[in-house]
C-alpha cells in the first residue's frame, strides 16, 4: 500500500512538473524577447548590461536552491525522512549549477564594467565561497564508508553553508565594494527604468519556474533512483 501510494505521489510530481516547464518556457522566451527587443539599453554600460536579466535572477534562484537545501537539511536531520535528503540533494545540485551561471556571467560583465575578468570583491568572493561549500556537500556525501553517516555530514554543511547567503547579500553594504548596490530593492524605489523593471520581474519569474520544475523533474528521478537501490540490496540478501 505505501509503496502504491508513494508511485501516485511521484506520478504527481512528474505532472506538476510538466506543468511548471511549460508555464517555464513560455516565461523564457518571453523573458529573452524582452531583454533583447523590450528593455532600454543602458546609458552607460551600453548592451553589456543586459546581462544582468540573466544574472540577477540566477542568483536568486541559487540563493532559493540553498535555502531549501538547509531547510530540507535540517528536517532529515530531525526527522530522518529519506524524502527529505532527496529534496535536499536536488536542491543541491540546482543551486551549483545556477551559482556556476552566477559566476560565469558576472565575470562576462565585469569585464568590461571594470575592465577585468576576476576581481576579489566581497560579494564575488563569498559567492565563490557559496559554491566551493555545495560541492563539498557532495564530496562529504561519499566520503564515508556509510551512506548515512555522509547524508547527516553533508545535511551540517548544508545548514551551516547557507549561513554565507545573507553574508552575499549584505556584504556591498558592509564592506568596500565594486560591485552595484542595489537598483531595485530601494527604500525610494527602484532606480532603473519601468521596462527593465518588468524585464527583470519576468526574468525572475520564468527562472522561478524553471527551478521548480528542474527540482520536481530531479525529485523523482532521485525516488526511483533509491527504491531500485534498495530494491538491489534486498535481493542481494
Amino acid at each position: 500500500m505505501d509503496a502504491q501510494m508513494d508511485t501516485g505521489s511521484l506520478a504527481g510530481t512528474r505532472r506538476w512538473s510538466v506543468i511548471l516547464g511549460l508555464l517555464a518556457t513560455v516565461s523564457l522566451v518571453a523573458g529573452l524577447w524582452m531583454i533583447f527587443f523590450y528593455a532600454p539599453t543602458e546609458s552607460e554600460m551600453g548592451v553589456v548590461q543586459r546581462i544582468f536579466y540573466v544574472h540577477l535572477p540566477s542568483a536568486l534562484v541559487a540563493y532559493l536552491a540553498f535555502g531549501i537545501v538547509a531547510l530540507c537539511s535540517l528536517g532529515y536531520l530531525w526527522l530522518r525522512d529519506e524524502r527529505l535528503d532527496a529534496i535536499a540533494v536536488c536542491a543541491a545540485e540546482l543551486g551549483v549549477i545556477f551559482t556556476t551561471a552566477v559566476l560565469t556571467t558576472g565575470p562576462l560583465w565585469g569585464r568590461i564594467a571594470w575592465g577585468a575578468w576576476w576581481v576579489w570583491d566581497a560579494r564575488l568572493s563569498f559567492t565563490l565561497l557559496l559554491w566551493f561549500i555545495y560541492v563539498g556537500y557532495f564530496i562529504l556525501r561519499g566520503a564515508t564508508e556509510n551512506p548515512e553517516r555522509g547524508k547527516r555530514f553533508a545535511a551540517v554543511l548544508g545548514i551551516v553553508g547557507a549561513v554565507d547567503i545573507p553574508l552575499i547579500h549584505m556584504s556591498v553594504q558592509w564592506f568596500r565594494s565594486q560591485h552595484p548596490k542595489p537598483v531595485v530593492l530601494k527604500p525610494e524605489g527602484p532606480s532603473l527604468a519601468p521596462e527593465m523593471v518588468q524585464t527583470l520581474l519576468v526574468n525572475m519569474l520564468a527562472f522561478m519556474l524553471l527551478f521548480f520544475c528542474l527540482l520536481l523533474a530531479r525529485y523523482v528521478v532521485e525516488r526511483l533512483s533509491r527504491r531500485i537501490d534498495a530494491t538491489r540490496l534486498l535481493r542481494a540478501a
